[in-house]
């Protein structure tokens, strides 16, 4: 793929550069906006794109540099707010109709936190409806295309703010990951992407509404990057404690001297990895040898049993929180599709002893990968066990249904057990898309895991950052 316009800086890259006064805030806003009027269009990556406001928070941070004040870590840093993430610049749709006219009365906390440090929000990426696919694509704005081959998903959910971030529109994407929504994306187009330990990052404010058991377990906010230091240089914006979100902590200092072993799971439940995808591991776990880790295979503890367990549990809860007659009107195509799909072949539970057994069973999981853990604090691995798939490869009936959950069992076990990740490209595979693996972590394990993500990011080849829709 040819670059004829320059490469995009990172994050770092770019906030360094205006805290020095080698760039303005405007110009790098104004060309990231010249990149989003030629190339979004192709991609449909960003819903909705705040070109004169973006212009007018550039041109404060300028004036707070002229004035002698700090703009902040991230100064001049144009960044994407996924649809269900609220900014009262738009409506915090979800990426579903009924709620095309909710503009929300103040930004969500890290959004605040994002441009209190001077970065700039530049536009909305895409979503399926209330993040239920791991494609995207809604009856509201329609497909998010994949920039390196339109013939495979995007990903999902957080599809659009990785091919914003991928294709240079804008640094930084904010997005969550419930069972893999940063990180599939992540791998879909060749970005970093990070899902905190639960806490870690405030998810949402609470306001008197219940939330789903599963929301507040499973689902995170985080960072898409293109790189691992400008995932960690988000990160330690966007975390600590909020009032307004009852699951968000201060995170504890790292804990010293945690053994530099990394366990690789090659093969996550013997569902079979494709080719590409088993080269990609390879050369992420050779690159971390060759920095001084040591690398063994491992299994990961009940595996199956988490992602089945993940799976019941949030259709369970999907069921409620997601029943048209409490909408008050439909869900989109693709979703009720998928509602339809998903909760068939995931057997929801039917009664309350039921449900409560699942959560009681996750205790035991989890203690046992506590104990692996102690020894072998990271575990790298696929993100998903096949390459990316066609465009609704998640729809269709029962069987995709089933196959599109299976390629994820590593993904879904970190959700449903807490634990942070960071999905990271590990270079171009034959078939001309992104090959890539996820490092997973013990809770509040964040800085280990940038550690070695920094470590396979030096050892496997770059990628080129698309200019242009692939032909292929």
């Amino acid at each position: 793929m040819t670059s004829p316009h320059p490469v995009p800086a990172s994050a770092g890259e770019i906030a360094a550069a205006v805290r020095a006064g080698e760039a303005s805030a405007l110009d790098v806003v104004e060309s990231h906006l010249e990149r989003i009027a030629r190339l979004n269009p192709e991609v449909n990556a960003l819903s909705v794109v705040f070109a004169d406001r973006a212009r007018a928070a550039a041109a404060d941070v300028d004036a707070a540099l002229a004035a002698g004040d700090d703009p902040g870590p991230l100064a001049g840093v144009p960044f994407s707010v996924k649809e269900n993430i609220d900014l009262t610049w738009s409506a915090t749709t979800n990426g579903w109709r009924g709620l095309a006219d909710a503009v929300p009365e103040r930004d969500a906390t890290i959004v605040r936190r994002l441009r209190e440090s001077g970065a700039v929000p530049v536009g909305r990426g895409n979503m399926p409806d209330f993040g239920m696919r791991w494609d995207t694509d809604n009856d509201l704005f329609g497909r998010t295309v994949n920039p390196w081959n339109r013939d495979r998903s995007a990903g999902g959910s957080s599809g659009g703010d990785a091919v914003a971030v991928a294709t240079g529109m804008c640094a930084l994407g904010l997005g969550n990951d419930f069972g893999g929504s940063l990180r599939l994306p992540a791998y879909a187009a060749g970005v970093v992407g990070l899902r905190p330990s639960r806490g870690r990052v405030p998810r949402a404010a609470v306001r008197g509404q219940s939330v789903a058991l599963t929301l507040q377990q499973f689902s995170v906010n985080g960072p898409l990057a293109r790189t691992v230091d400008d995932a960690a240089l988000a990160l330690g914006v966007l975390q600590g404690w909020d009032a307004d979100d009852p699951m968000s902590v201060a995170a504890p200092p790292p804990s010293p001297h945690l053994p530099r072993r990394v366990g690789v799971v090659r093969d996550p439940g013997g569902n079979a990895v494709d080719p590409e995808v088993a080269a990609g591991i390879d050369r992420a776990a050779a690159s971390l040898a060759h920095a001084g880790w040591e690398v063994v295979d491992i299994e990961a503890p009940h595996l199956e049993e988490a992602a089945v367990l993940w799976r019941r549990l949030s259709c369970t809860d999907m069921l409620i929180s997601l029943d048209p007659a409490a909408l008050g009107q439909p869900l989109g195509r693709s979703a009720t599709s998928f509602l339809h799909d998903s909760t068939a072949a995931a057997r929801p539970y039917e009664t309350a002893r039921e449900y409560a057994e699942a959560w009681a069973r996750r205790a035991a999981i989890a203690a046992d990968w506590r104990r692996l853990q102690r020894e072998t604090p990271l575990l790298l691995g696929p993100v998903s066990t096949s390459r990316m798939r066609e465009p609704d490869h998640d729809l269709g009936g029962q069987e995709p249904a089933d196959r599109a959950w299976r390629d994820l069992w590593l993904t879904v076990a970190a959700n449903f057990l807490g634990l942070p990740a960071l999905a990271l490209p590990t270079g171009p595979g034959a078939d001309g898309m992104p090959t890539g693996v996820q490092l997973i972590g013990r809770s509040f394990g964040e800085d280990l895991l940038f550690e070695a993500g920094r470590a396979v990011e030096a050892g496997v080849p770059p990628l080129t950052v698309p200019d242009a829709l692939s032909e292929a």
